[in-house]
């Protein structure tokens, strides 16, 4: 059985997690029954974020309370059956743990013992099901060491190097940029040796001028991407009050990069930042 600590080496966790402490014997009085220990551990460890920005595991703890909201929501959505399996509270039924970015569920099979628990990752769209014969620590070290794969979730996710990043209020900003004369690696490399240190987060390319490389600025807490997949542009995911550094980072990094800065949004499609 894969222990919190085989995990935490294989994922370091952060040094302050978010939302990691509560009463687990009031979150398990809301619920009506005992949560695994595994999981109890995970959260108190790791706390409220991603695992390599997809998997996220239902905190209870906090303002938003995930992992009895989801519950709720599930059951107001699906009812009491759905598919191969009840669902929570009918007896033995799914209660989802976590979720991922593309709308599947990482669920227990609540069958005796909380320790005990089978992961079920569960498709809604297509409701298709993969039943695991494992806890939730011993399944997210599997599939993101690639030890386990599941017929759900893409193995497109599983990094040589995965991470978790707790989660951060941020602001989100796109810059459109021109084209300019370097080839993309020199203009890749020119944009993070601005940011740097700098983390990979994943890239993409597809072998036709359509690249999207995804990197975290370590000591900034900002998340890019750099791509030419959807146009040639830079998506950048910053802490509030952090507005005009990334201003005057990122448009010098433009300019050293040869390119002309052409417009800047929100995430709404608002215009942001005057150009310089």
């Amino acid at each position: 059985m894969t222990t919190i600590d085989e995990l935490a080496r294989l994922v370091p966790p952060p040094a302050e997690p978010v939302d990691a402490r509560g009463d687990w014997n009031e979150v398990e009085a809301a619920l009506g029954l005992g949560l695994p220990a595994d999981f109890k551990a995970l959260v108190e460890r790791y706390g409220r974020g991603q695992f390599v920005d997809f998997v996220t595991p239902l905190t209870p703890f906090g303002a938003h309370d995930l992992l009895l909201r989801h519950a709720r929501r599930l059951l107001d959505r699906e009812g009491g059956h759905h598919g191969q399996y009840p669902f929570y509270p009918e007896p033995g039924g799914l209660l989802e743990w976590a979720g991922t970015d593309n709308g599947d569920s990482l669920c227990w099979l609540t069958e005796g013992e909380p320790d005990q628990w089978r992961v079920v990752v569960w498709n809604p769209r297509g409701v298709a099901y993969h039943a695991h014969d494992v806890g939730a620590v011993e399944f997210l070290h599997g599939w993101l060491s690639g030890r386990i794969s599941t017929r759900i979730l893409s193995d497109e996710f599983v990094e040589p190097s995965p991470w978790f990043e707790p989660f951060r209020e941020r602001e989100h900003v796109t810059i459109t940029m021109s084209e300019g004369e370097l080839p993309y690696d020199e203009r890749l490399r020119i944009l993070r040796d601005a940011l740097a240190p700098t983390q990979d987060r994943g890239a993409y390319d597809d072998g036709d001028d359509a690249r999207q490389d995804h990197f975290a600025a370590v000591d900034l807490g900002w998340r890019l991407t750099y791509e030419t997949a959807y146009g040639h542009q830079l998506r950048v995911a910053f802490p509030p009050g952090d507005d005009e550094r990334a201003r005057v980072t990122l448009f010098e990094a433009a300019r050293r990069m040869g390119c002309r800065v052409l417009s800047t949004t929100t995430h709404l499609g608002e215009p942001i930042w005057a150009n310089p």
